[in-house]
């Protein structure tokens, strides 16, 4: 019995998809032997026959006609499924992207409501002056670099929200920037509740204390929500958020993902440049301007190997959400709303090598 195999390159979507083998069995007859093993003589040549050496053009004819006969007589189609391991590599997942997105908003409005309780607690400036501060004492302060600033990391925010729109692998890379986004603005409102600093200018105009006035206090979060936290759009007039810096974190993170989920030709290495560019200048012009202290922005920006909360519980829940991904997330991109791909397939594909050969 002979057998040769035909690979079958159609792929289902259903939920055993893959690669199909499709195995053709052709029975051939043996000759017949006698008990001692030897061929029947009715198989084997008299000695009178001549065998004819000389090449005959028709045997090749002769053996395709008889191969294409045999494959249409005795054939039989077994299907192996063979599961495509690489398709599972990479599941997108956008429940847990929609986790992470929670995780994220639900941080950053609780920071707020923290911004709110810590601005009852900054003592007057008529009392606790600024603290000193090197770069205070060389750089003057300039009026408008604040609103660079925030002008660079909306820049930023937008280019990263396209970038991340056309990524393939979207739903991955997204969760992954709203976890540490969400890590990192649950951090600074540790921080920021922990150790209370007097204002870093006497040029900040805080708002009014109001105490026990919880009405007034609802309408500022929600107002600072609103407002995005920018001090541009007028919703930031609280202080006590400065350790550590929440726009050095989002000019940093922001950029740091434009950089690792793009290609590394030198067209997109302008690109790169030009991000880096802003925000370098963004982070430079929150000193300038001195709406934090150094400290501020140093501590936003730094970040040890050797830290010990990498070990804690966060680690799980990160490994969680990263659980199936098998692999390196490609830097590939596709548009993000497209035709369902079984708009473009073709059902006359399927088993043509052995539609071929039957209709032959």
């Amino acid at each position: 019995m002979a057998a040769s195999h035909l690979l079958d390159e159609r792929e289902d979507d259903g939920p055993n998809s893959g690669y199909h083998v499709m195995v053709t069995i052709e029975d051939r007859r043996r000759p017949q032997t006698t008990p001692t093993g030897r061929p029947h003589p009715s198989s084997v040549m008299s000695s009178g026959d001549q065998v004819d050496d000389k090449p005959d053009d028709s045997k090749p004819t002769r053996l395709a006609r008889g191969f294409r006969k045999a494959l249409r007589k005795n054939q039989d189609y077994i299907r192996i499924p063979v599961p495509r391991s690489s398709r599972c590599r990479l599941p997108s997942e956008w429940w847990k992207t929609g986790i992470a997105f929670i995780w994220a908003a639900f941080n950053l409005v609780l920071t707020t409501v923290m911004i709110t309780v810590v601005h009852e607690r900054v003592p007057d400036k008529s009392v606790s002056p600024p603290l000193p501060d090197k770069f205070f004492d060389y750089v003057p302060r300039v009026e408008w670099a604040f609103s660079v600033t925030e002008v660079n990391g909306m820049i930023l925010v937008a280019l990263w929200f396209i970038q991340w729109l056309f990524l393939k692998h979207r739903a991955i890379v997204g969760r992954r920037f709203f976890f540490l986004q969400g890590m990192l603005y649950m951090y600074r409102m540790v921080t920021m509740y922990v150790t209370t600093l007097p204002v870093p200018s006497m040029h900040m105009h805080c708002a009014p204390k109001l105490y026990s006035d919880s009405h007034g206090k609802i309408k500022r979060v929600l107002q600072l929500v609103s407002g995005g936290g920018l001090s541009i759009t007028g919703s930031h007039l609280m202080c006590g958020d400065f350790l550590y810096s929440g726009h050095t974190v989002m000019l940093t993170l922001t950029f740091l993902f434009i950089q690792e989920y793009s290609p590394r030709s030198l067209l997109w290495r302008c690109y790169h440049v030009i991000c880096w560019f802003l925000s370098a200048v963004g982070v430079l012009f929150i000193l300038m301007a001195h709406e934090h202290y150094s400290l501020d922005v140093v501590v936003a920006l730094r970040g040890s190997p050797h830290n010990h909360l990498n070990r804690i519980w966060w680690s799980r829940v990160f490994n969680f959400l990263e659980k199936n991904v098998k692999t390196t997330v490609p830097c590939t991109f596709s548009w993000p709303l497209s035709l369902p791909s079984v708009c473009f397939k073709n059902p006359c594909k399927s088993y043509s090598i052995v539609q071929s050969a039957r209709d032959e």
